[in-house]
Formats: structure tokens, C-alpha cells, sequence
């Protein structure tokens, strides 16, 4: 059992940057792949970026070029870097850890944070 838990979430203005972690402890994260997904208000989680143990990435289009998902195994820690934000990007934001490379999808993750909110304003 892998036990996840997320931070670096907050407030931060249009066209910023925030880094959100993700420590894992419990068993070493290396052999899973990660991701992360966000719920905004009011609507269902969707998929955000995923990163395989080979450190292969795939990201969701709105997020590409601005978003930059990564892991340390050494500190089994995942991370998302987040540059210039835009409303949209408002969210909670969790990470997952799993046995499917790249899977987009929430049931193929076994393990779930228990989210951290990024709030984007204007």
C-alpha cells in the first residue's frame, strides 16, 4: 500500500506559477506510473498529466507547454509544475499512483492523495 499525500497548492494570480508535490510513502513509488488529475467546481475529475517509472509523460492538451509533470524517485516524491495559470486551471487537485503507463483513466489508479486546491484568480 502506497500512501499518498499532496501540497503546494494556494491561491495565485493569472499568468503565475505554482510547483505541487506529491510525497508517497508506505512502498517506494518507483515501480508505479503517477499522475495527476484535478476536479474543478462543480464538475467531474478529469485526467492532467501522467508520468510512467521510465519517466515517459502525456498530458492533457489544455495543460501542454504550461504544465511540466516530474518524480524524484529518490524522494519519492511526484511533482507538477504549473506556469501560467488561467482561471481554468481553478481546481483540487489529486495525484494517483498506479500500474498503467500513461493511462488517462481514474479506475486503472489504485492509490489517490486527498487533493490540494489550486485557486487561480484574476
Amino acid at each position: 500500500q502506497v500512501h499518498l499525500v499532496e501540497s503546494g497548492g494556494g491561491l495565485v494570480q493569472t499568468g503565475g506559477s505554482l510547483r505541487l508535490s506529491c510525497a508517497a510513502s508506505g512502498r517506494t513509488f518507483s515501480p508505479y506510473a503517477m499522475a495527476w488529475f484535478r476536479q474543478p467546481p462543480g464538475k467531474e475529475r478529469e485526467f492532467v498529466a501522467s508520468i510512467s517509472k521510465s519517466n515517459i509523460t502525456y498530458y492533457v492538451d489544455s495543460v501542454k507547454g504550461r504544465f511540466t509533470i516530474s518524480r524524484d524517485n529518490a524522494k519519492n516524491t511526484l511533482y507538477l509544475q504549473m506556469n501560467a495559470v488561467q482561471p481554468e486551471d481553478t481546481a483540487v487537485y489529486f495525484c494517483a499512483a498506479g500500474d498503467y503507463s500513461g493511462s488517462r483513466i481514474e479506475y486503472e489508479y489504485d492509490h489517490w492523495g486527498q487533493g490540494t486546491q489550486v485557486t487561480v484568480y484574476s
